[in-house]
């Protein structure tokens, strides 16, 4: 089992884009051996604290192997979209990870 965990900056007014991208994606994780465990929306007061500028959205997702995480990546259905993404999602921050 794999984990990663991403850090997601929107530009700012593109939020509606990034969450129509999202409806359209995140169900095709299961197809490829995976879980969304965590989707997060923090606001301000939930970080402790910080000194760099605070995501809009925190995922930690789980794949089966690092194989099926590429798969997903490539997926052409998942592709087909991937300029809503392009057109609100300022940069995100990619963490590979495994349970301890």
């Amino acid at each position: 089992m794999i984990y990663y965990t991403q850090l997601i900056f929107i530009k700012p007014g593109r939020e509606q884009e990034f969450h129509a991208f999202e409806e359209k994606v995140l169900p095709l994780l299961k197809s490829h051996n995976a879980e969304l465990v965590y989707r997060i929306r923090p606001n301000e007061k939930a970080f402790v604290e910080a000194s760099a500028e605070l995501p809009y959205e925190i995922h930690l997702v789980s794949f089966g192997s690092k194989d099926d995480f590429k798969a997903y990546a490539a997926n052409p259905k998942r592709l087909a979209f991937i300029e809503m993404k392009n057109n609100s999602v300022e940069k995100m921050i990619l963490i590979e990870g495994v349970a301890l």
